[in-house]
């Protein structure tokens, strides 16, 4: 009941069943009821940006978006404020909704990788840096400290780049390498093309560090590079 001023009576509120909801409000409704769990992406996205058009529902805008990166979450992440603002119905606002929401989720999935308490392969270089910087359009360089018992003391971006490589000045790694007390070192970098295989840069650069290191008695444990589904160990593959 709510009270009407104006006549000083009361009338009675009418609530409207779920069913007769908007279709920009029934996915909310599904998760009061039924739980975040069962709602599609494009409920959830639907969620994010709050209302379609006039013409399309905000589900079915999330569906179109889904639809042009073949329902892909994590290639929904890569696109820009601009890129997304290209769909009808998408205006700043919403774009900015969607793109924080895809970096909170990856910064979620960052802090859910525990890091192992000891580094024994390459796989776990992998699953320690891969959320980090395996999906990254740009090329990145990072550092892992190691202690005398190979656990990660601390890890660093050295250098950031474009899509064909980064600079790395070793000086700045042993710099690093003595203020964290590190036994030892393990390099790091992605490549946003996808392609496992190291560049004659990567080899080089590698080398430098790695000698720099044997005359510093801080040794290079190994080389990995992260893409977005693999890796390529310099040591595994015997070119260390």
């Amino acid at each position: 009941m709510i009270f009407d001023d104006t006549n000083f009576s009361f009338i009675e509120q009418e609530v409207l069943p779920i069913t007769d909801w908007s279709e920009d409000d029934k996915p909310r409704a599904k998760l009061m009821l039924k739980g975040r769990s069962v709602l599609s992406d494009a409920e959830l996205i639907a969620i994010l940006i709050g209302s379609g058009s006039r013409n399309e529902s905000a589900v079915d805008l999330s569906k179109r978006i889904l639809a042009s990166v073949d329902h892909n979450l994590n290639a929904l992440g890569k696109l820009s404020i601009a890129q997304l603002m290209n769909f009808k119905g998408i205006g700043e606002a919403k774009a900015i909704s969607i793109v924080a929401a895809m970096e909170l989720g990856r910064r979620r999935r960052s802090e859910d990788v525990i890091e192992l308490t000891k580094i024994t392969s390459s796989k776990a270089v992998f699953e320690v840096m891969q959320p980090i910087i395996g999906e990254l359009s740009h090329e990145e360089f990072w550092v892992l400290f190691l202690n005398n018992s190979n656990k990660i003391l601390f890890k660093t971006q050295l250098s950031k780049g474009g899509m064909t490589g980064t600079v790395v000045d070793v000086r700045i790694v042993f710099k690093i390498a003595f203020e964290q007390n590190a036994a030892a070192i393990i390099l790091a970098h992605n490549h946003p093309s996808g392609k496992l295989q190291a560049s004659d840069a990567d080899i080089q650069i590698t080398k430098k560090i790695k000698t720099a290191g044997q005359q510093l008695d801080i040794p290079v444990l190994d080389h990995v590079i992260i893409t977005e589904k693999g890796y390529y160990s310099f040591v595994d593959e015997g070119i260390f």
